[in-house]
């Protein structure tokens, strides 16, 4: 596995990385079909340090990961724009993490409640009055008539990088080169 080539953007603080896993709203599964990429939006949920993901039993995504396990799993935030009179000085600010792993259907009964209850409760928090029964696992169909299947990539490298936000450089609208002299 290639290192962070920008050592200084190195995000080490365990802490908030996993804390940026937890709350990010949609990461992008990479895979690879072939001699091409395939990157994928999902909701998915942080657990047990595994990334756990559903779906469709059936299609593109699941064809590739039944032929080819091997995926990146990637969340950014951007932090705002950081302006400077000298253009190649301007800047992004930032946060990204990358897990790279092996994917596996998950088929223990009680690993897939589990997520799908971690799930629901980083999506919709206390909208059900009553934890998810392992039956509706089983049971579910999508409104297409697919079965739903979970999978987790449990991340044998995890990369993450920092840009911090200078507050005195952020880009305002209305901001000018002149302020800045």
């Amino acid at each position: 596995m290639e290192q962070i080539r920008q050592k200084k953007l190195a995000w080490t603080d365990e802490e908030q990385i996993n804390d940026c896993l937890s709350v990010c709203r949609t990461g992008y599964l990479g895979l690879s079909d072939g001699m091409e990429p395939y990157v994928v939006p999902l909701n998915y949920v942080w657990h047990n340090k595994s990334i756990y993901f559903h779906g469709a039993d059936e299609g593109r995504k699941i064809r590739i990961i039944e032929s080819n396990a091997a995926g990146c799993f990637t969340i950014c935030e951007e932090l705002g724009t950081m302006s400077d009179p000298v253009p190649a000085k301007t800047d992004t600010a930032y946060w990204s993490i990358m897990a790279f792993g092996h994917i596996e259907k998950v088929t223990d009964k009680e690993e897939a409640r589990n997520s799908m209850q971690a799930l629901l409760n980083k999506y919709v928090p206390g909208y059900y009055d009553k934890p998810l029964a392992s039956a509706h696992l089983e049971k579910y169909r999508s409104s297409l008539g697919s079965k739903t299947a979970i999978y987790k990539l449990s991340p044998s490298t995890l990369t993450a990088k920092e840009n911090p936000l200078n507050e005195k450089a952020r880009f305002t609208a209305g901001r000018t080169i002149s302020l800045d002299l």
